[in-house]
C-alpha cells in the first residue's frame, strides 16, 4: 500500500528558509536607504514628486512609490525594525504568498491614503505596508485555527500592541488613512490565505476506499 504524501504545514511561523528570506528583507531595506539617500541628496525631491497627493488623479502614481520613500532618515529609522520583522514573518507561507499579500497591502492602503487624506496633502512611508503585515500576522492564525501562529500573534502583540493606535485619527504627522487600511487588507489577506489553505488541504486528502 503506498501512503500519500502528507501537504507541508500552512501553519508555519517562520520562513521554510530562513536565510535566503533575510537576506531578501535585508536586500529590499537596503534599497530603502538607498532611495532615501538619494531623496536626501536632492532636498526630498522625491517626496513631493512620488509621495501620494490625497485626490490628485496626475499623483494617484504615488500610490506604487510612496511605500519606498521617507520623510527624512529619522522617518526610515523608526521604520527599520518592523519593517525587517513583520516582513520577515510574513514570508513563513512562501515568497509568491508573501507577494501577493504585500500588494494587496501596498495598493489599499496606498487608494486609502489618496481617497481620504486631506485634499493636497502628501503622504509618503512603508508604515502602511508594515501595519499590514502586522495584522496579517496577528489574524491569519485565528482564521487557520494554528495554535503556533496564535502564540506568535500574542507575541507581536504584546511588543508592537501599541502600535495599534495609529488607527486613531488625529495624531500629527501620522497617516491614520494609511494605517487603517493597511489594517484592513491585512485581516482580508490573512482571510484569503487561510481559505485557499485550507482548501488545498482538502483537495490533498487521500479518499479511503469503502
Amino acid at each position: 500500500m503506498v501512503t500519500p504524501a502528507r501537504p507541508r504545514s500552512a501553519a508555519r511561523v517562520l520562513p521554510v528558509r530562513p536565510f535566503s528570506a533575510a537576506a531578501t528583507m535585508l536586500l529590499f531595506t537596503f534599497a530603502l536607504y538607498v532611495i532615501e539617500a538619494y531623496d536626501v541628496s536632492t532636498g526630498l525631491r522625491l517626496d513631493a514628486e512620488d509621495g501620494i497627493v490625497a485626490g490628485d488623479p496626475d499623483h494617484l502614481v504615488g500610490v506604487l512609490w510612496a511605500p519606498l520613500l521617507h520623510a527624512g532618515w529619522l522617518h526610515l529609522w523608526s521604520n527599520t525594525l518592523p519593517f525587517l520583522i513583520f516582513g520577515f514573518l510574513a514570508m513563513a507561507g512562501g515568497l509568491r504568498q508573501f507577494l501577493f499579500v504585500t500588494a494587496v497591502i501596498w495598493v489599499i492602503s496606498g487608494l486609502g491614503v489618496w481617497l481620504l487624506s486631506p485634499q493636497g496633502s502628501v503622504t509618503v512611508g512603508a508604515s502602511g505596508v508594515i501595519f499590514g503585515w502586522l495584522m496579517f500576522l496577528l489574524f491569519r492564525g485565528f482564521f487557520a485555527g494554528s495554535v503556533k501562529q496564535i502564540l506568535l500573534a500574542v507575541v507581536l502583540f504584546f511588543f508592537w500592541g501599541g502600535v495599534l493606535f495609529g488607527v486613531i485619527p488625529g495624531q500629527p504627522g501620522i497617516s491614520w488613512q494609511a494605517h487603517l487600511f493597511g489594517a484592513l487588507a491585512g485581516i482580508l489577506c490573512a482571510r484569503m490565505v487561510a481559505r485557499a489553505d485550507r482548501q488545498r488541504r482538502l483537495s490533498q486528502e487521500p479518499v479511503m476506499p469503502r
